[in-house]
């Protein structure tokens, strides 16, 4: 955890950012369309965004998953042909 956090709202623009670490990094896409996260060169979460936080309710809270892709999920396809020796009746 953090030793200090950052914390930012704009209350024009609707929008509240929380940074963990000073560090340089990228935004990207969630699955929550209103929230944004701060990766660094490695892919740890070091912030995140929300933007339009006054549509939410107070009784409410929101609630997105911040993913780390530091154990990244890898899907392959099953290869359409086979490789290797062929089997022979032998």
């Amino acid at each position: 955890m953090a030793d200090k956090v950052k914390i930012w709202f704009d209350a024009e623009a609707d929008y509240l950012e929380v940074q963990f670490a000073e560090a340089a990094g990228r935004m990207q896409e969630t699955r929550h369309d209103s929230v944004m996260e701060r990766v660094d060169a490695q892919g740890r979460v070091i912030g995140f965004s929300v933007m339009g936080v006054s549509r939410f309710k107070k009784d409410k809270p929101l609630e997105a998953e911040l993913v780390s892709p530091a154990n990244p999920v890898i899907v392959r396809e099953k290869p359409k042909k086979k490789y290797g020796k062929p089997k022979t009746d032998e």
